[in-house]
């Protein structure tokens, strides 16, 4: 099963739960305004606290998840930007240094690549075990950068900067893609969802006719907008992505020869 299937099943299953919570509340709301007894006394009060609270919490999540998404499109631009601004400055280094470095550069590069690609297509272990093949490259190439500085001491200061900030980067964006929110922020927003629908359920149970669109409607509205955040917070997975801007390290990828 694809992650984003699994998604496409989680929208499905909290829609289907609303719905179940929508007639539930119904038929407790027939029971309770049945005959000529009163509309119960504090209801109004009820939902007024609880669709707030689920108001609040979705705009803070949505808000929160969003922000997140710029900030990964942020760093893949400055990544690209790091590893250029890196591969430039290896000009500054002896002629006979460089042909090795920047073949040892151009495998890191094409490495980077492939870590977000191979996510996106065979899944986390593929991932991990390419980041660790990076990580492996980031060594060689110190090493060796450091080694050439040896012999053009000025360079020092020029070269070993602008790689130690394209490793840097590349340690930041594997961060970014482990912040999200704490499990039980996702299960609460489920959870008052499907508190609300009761009680528009029940609200619904003082009417002879149930309008079936309008519970449709607000089911589909709440579980729609919960899938969109969990898009928003693994860019990778659903329909929301950033693979396009991977396109700026592919171009920079390509300015190496």
């Amino acid at each position: 099963m694809t992650d984003l299937s699994v998604g496409i099943g989680s929208f499905v299953a909290l829609f289907a739960a609303l719905m179940v919570c929508l007639v539930a509340g119904r038929r407790s709301g027939r029971k309770a305004f049945g005959g000529e007894r009163a509309h119960p006394a504090g209801l109004g009060a009820v939902e007024a606290v609880t669709f707030g609270l689920l108001g609040l919490l979705l705009a803070f999540t949505f808000s929160g998840a969003a922000a997140r998404l710029d900030i990964r499109r942020e760093q893949i631009v400055d990544e690209a930007n790091a590893l250029g601004t890196a591969w430039l400055r290896l000009d500054v280094l002896a002629p006979d240094a460089q042909p090795k470095l920047r073949d040892a550069f151009r495998a890191y590069t094409d490495s980077r690549i492939a870590i977000y690609r191979k996510f996106s297509e065979s899944g986390l272990d593929a991932a991990r075990a390419e980041y660790a093949r990076s990580t492996a490259l980031q060594q060689e190439i110190w090493t060796q950068a450091v080694a050439a500085c040896r012999d053009v001491p000025s360079a020092t200061v020029v070269v070993l900067p602008a790689l130690n900030e394209a490793f840097d980067i590349a340690s930041t964006r594997l961060a970014a893609t482990q912040m999200h929110p704490p499990a039980i922020v996702f299960v609460v927003l489920a959870l008052i969802s499907l508190v609300c629908a009761f009680l528009v359920g029940y609200e619904m149970g003082g009417t002879e006719v149930a309008s079936r669109s309008h519970m449709i409607v607000l089911a589909l509205v709440l579980s729609f907008t919960f899938y969109v955040i969990l898009d928003f917070e693994y860019p990778r997975l659903g329909f929301i992505r950033v693979d396009d801007f991977d396109a700026l390290l592919v171009q920079i990828r390509a300015s190496m020869g």
